[in-house]
């Protein structure tokens, strides 16, 4: 028995969630890099802050997926208990993300934030195959590409519409973060949790029942513990798995590099309006351990040289926090072309079929362009509008061809496992990333960070050739099953 179409507005209703979790995403990816130098992180030092986030990926995906697969709740279902779970405790993280006062207390916390996200993530994935015929499959992770542009774009315009509309500020003390910023998470909060409730009011899922009557459930199998079907997974993975990730890692790798050190690279290379260290403008003292510090008042206030170094650092910390604000503002552009891209795929994918593998290719190509073009932007910020409209093309199709292409190839009683396992060829490049990849690559160019987005615009281009790699005909194209009535 084939699974009955749905309209666009039952796949959007299921997808809606995800505007919720891409706004966490988003938040954290134009605003953790600014948090951390805020509090007083170096440049070198940002990647690895980072490294919770892969890390909480590598752990919960695989296992969320292996549960969601073997959950059933009379009244939530399958996936939207872990929706739901994931939502309360990433609206959470987010409220307590932006007053953080040290800089391991943020990178706890964005261990628990990118837990918790993909706790109700990777669900969603799954959620898409067990709902659609597979003829759909490629207009629903399109749907929800549609939805993760909208996200991507508000949230990353956020802490500058909250300064521009509302006036609240973008300036404070030193290793204190904005209010502006502090608005802009909490807003992100409620969209969060109320954008996921949307999905579990307006969705029913299917039965464990209906699910085994459908043609792509797959035969009934052994029941193994889930160590050891996870484990099983990694061994048995199916060839088209194998070879999607290897496009994944460096297309992975080169966000990574971007959600990491855009705002360091570009507020520096574009705007020449580095984070300026509050060192060179105070006094200083050495405390227990022969450090230098700065001296504080009996207010707990950093004591300047001078007024006029007092100044100095107030107007060139306030041109850092301008210069992120419009960095952050300008990486939103890349939700906003992601979601056109989605958007016309929508449209297409309603009526005819694609060729998925040629459509990433050039989709990589064109994020690869947009990297390379940052370097010779300096002085330039409306530049910026180019390179992030073409890696939006990019991240457009990273969130949907590759999804589309293995849930044609696997069974839909382990989708939700499935979707776990291939995300380890997400969180391993951005792991080997964090842990000085890098800054590595980059300094063999120049120390300068800008050349982070070079090596990211070179990897997109290895991630697109590594697209000849698929020949699986399923994968590539939907395939009409062919029966005898």
């Amino acid at each position: 028995m084939q699974k009955p179409k749905l309209g666009f507005w039952d796949i959007w209703n299921m997808s809606f969630g995800f505007l919720g979790i891409q706004f966490g995403f988003a938040l954290q990816g134009s605003t953790m890099s600014r948090i951390f130098e805020t509090l007083g992180a170096e440049e070198s030092e940002i990647p690895l802050l980072w490294i919770a986030a892969p890390l909480a990926g590598l752990i919960v995906q695989p296992i969320i997926g292996y549960l969601s697969d073997n959950t059933w709740h009379k009244r939530l279902g399958r996936r939207r208990p872990f929706f739901l779970i994931g939502a309360i405790l990433s609206s959470i993280a987010l409220l307590f993300m932006p007053y953080s006062s040290e800089v391991w207390m943020a990178a706890g916390l964005l261990l628990v934030l990118d837990a918790s996200i993909n706790i109700s993530m990777e669900p969603f994935r799954a959620l898409v195959a067990d709902k659609l015929p597979e003829s759909q499959r490629s207009y629903g992770f399109v749907v929800q590409t549609l939805i993760i542009g909208i996200g991507t774009w508000v949230a990353s315009n956020l802490p500058k519409w909250v300064n521009n509309t509302l006036e609240i500020s973008n300036e404070a003390a030193p290793g204190v973060v904005p209010d502006s910023v502090k608005v802009a998470f909490g807003v992100g909060a409620f969209v969060f949790i109320t954008s996921i409730l949307v999905t579990i009011l307006t969705t029913k899922e299917y039965t464990p029942e209906e699910m085994a009557a459908f043609d792509d459930a797959g035969k009934p199998e052994e029941k193994k513990g889930m160590l050891a079907t996870i484990l099983a997974t990694y061994a048995l993975m199916p060839l088209i798995m194998k070879k999607l990730g290897v496009v994944q890692f460096f297309s992975w790798f080169a966000f990574f590099a971007m959600w990491t050190l855009a705002n360091p690279a570009l507020t520096s290379h574009v705007y020449n309006a580095s984070k300026p260290d509050v060192m060179e403008f105070a006094q200083l003292t050495t405390n227990e351990d022969g450090e230098e510090e700065a001296v504080r008042s009996l207010e707990n206030e950093i004591v300047f040289l001078s007024e006029t170094s007092k100044a100095t650092y107030k107007n060139l910390d306030k041109a850092y926090n301008e210069a992120s604000d419009d960095v952050g503002s300008k990486m939103g552009i890349y939700g906003l072309t992601s979601m056109i891209f989605a958007l016309l795929l929508t449209f297409y994918t309603a009526y005819k079929s694609i060729n998925r593998k040629y459509i990433h290719m050039g989709s990589l190509l064109a994020g690869a362009l947009g990297f390379l073009y940052m370097f010779h932007s300096p002085g330039a910020p409306d530049n910026l509008y180019i390179s992030f409209g073409l890696i939006g093309i990019a991240w457009g199709s990273i969130l949907s061809m590759p999804y589309a292409m293995l849930s044609s190839s696997v069974e839909s009683s382990k989708m939700g496992l499935m979707m776990g396992v291939f995300n380890m060829f997400i969180v391993i490049p951005q792991i080997i990333a964090a842990i000085g990849g890098v800054v590595l690559l980059h300094n063999i160019i120049g120390e300068e960070s800008i050349h982070a987005m070079t090596i990211a615009g070179l990897f997109l281009i290895i991630a697109a050739f590594s697209n000849l790699l698929i020949t699986n005909k399923k994968a590539i194209t939907y395939q009409p099953a062919i029966t005898n009535e």
